[in-house]
């Protein structure tokens, strides 16, 4: 095992992780054995634009960088881009950092890791884009290790100890939309019909006839791209789902998914947050690989369609046959088993 022998006990950590929101949803657990290991420390953490919900008011979380890494690929604004990155780097390094972690692994995030200054700089040693140039320290997570478990590895490269696994997710006040919606919905379930691939996507017209089988009724969350979707699911519910997609902010959907009774969802970030928040998932898979990325722990159901070509990582595809193949009456009968019933 990679051992980090650190000379003094770090009073400043920096954590480089800007996302994906499913991604930083798997690193809570690495957040929890840092901050039980290095209690006095500050722990700051570099976040993208948009994601900084699942981070603000967090109780182990001392200070965040917010970064608009989407802007800074317009190659038309390279000179703002530019300006932004050095200002960044500048501030980075005054903070006198005796840790910097890059959980991201590319390009960028190490550069801003090289640019904290820190004496120990860590990163995995499967890091892609030249990242690994920039690190003192590199680590071995395993290209076939689920995320939860790779990010650990450098928990425990560090000295802490990361036999209980917890997901401390973010303190949430429940906003007077969301209380009124569980209220009027009862004990429901929660659809999350989007993805950041089109690949990963079941037909919505399958999830809406799951919706009107369903004994519960269902919220059907996503961003505003989802909003279309989520529409027609509740349409062909019979009047069983409502649609909330692109009407919450992150930390309304977090209150909306931590009560559901239970998740269908595609390969998403909601998916990670229920399974962290320990609501039964029913997951569906196509070209990505469930021991990477599935739901993690127990109580949980992965379906996946048997085909030659699946996990295939292709975020575009003619036939899209790996979730085709996936059928309603599978879905439903996850829900049946029991296995998705949320322990009181």
């Amino acid at each position: 095992m990679d051992k980090i022998r650190l000379k003094k006990i770090p009073k400043k950590i920096v954590v480089v992780k800007p996302s994906s929101l499913g991604d930083i949803v798997h690193s809570f657990p690495f957040l929890a054995a840092m901050k039980e290991t290095f209690p006095s420390a500050e722990i700051h953490w570099v976040v993208a634009k948009g994601l900084e919900g699942l981070l603000e008011n967090h109780p182990m979380v001392k200070k965040l960088w917010v970064i608009d890494k989407d802007k800074w690929k317009d190659l038309k604004k390279l000179d703002r881009t530019v300006a932004e990155i050095s200002s960044l780097s500048s501030a980075l390094r005054a903070e006198g950092y005796d840790i910097a972690v890059d959980l991201q692994g590319l390009l960028r995030s190490g550069l801003l890791t090289r640019a904290s200054r820190a004496p120990v700089r860590v990163g995995f040693r499967e890091a892609r884009e030249g990242s690994t140039l920039f690190y003192t320290h590199r680590i071995s997570g395993g290209r076939e290790t689920h995320a939860v478990e790779r990010y650990l590895k450098i928990a425990a490269a560090l000295g802490c100890e990361t036999g209980e696994i917890l997901f401390p997710l973010p303190l949430i006040k429940e906003s007077g939309q969301v209380r009124t919606v569980k209220a009027e919905m009862g004990n429901y379930a929660v659809i999350a019909a989007g993805a950041r691939w089109t690949t990963k996507k079941w037909p919505a017209i399958k999830f809406g006839h799951v919706a009107s089988r369903l004994q519960e009724r269902s919220i059907v969350v996503g961003s505003t791209a989802d909003a279309e979707d989520a529409e027609e699911i509740a349409a062909l519910s019979g009047g069983k789902a409502i649609s909330m997609a692109g009407k919450t902010g992150l930390g309304e959907l977090i209150s909306l998914v931590r009560d559901a009774r239970y998740v269908i969802t595609n390969d998403s970030g909601p998916m990670h947050i229920a399974a962290a928040a320990g609501v039964p998932v029913v997951a569906l898979f196509g070209p990505t690989n469930p021991v990477r990325t599935g739901p993690y722990g127990d109580n949980h159901v992965v379906l996946a369609a048997e085909v030659s070509c699946a996990p295939c990582y292709k975020k575009a595809c003619r036939s899209m046959r790996c979730m085709e193949a996936i059928s309603v009456e599978s879905v439903l009968q996850a829900v049946r088993s029991g296995l998705t019933r949320k322990k009181k």
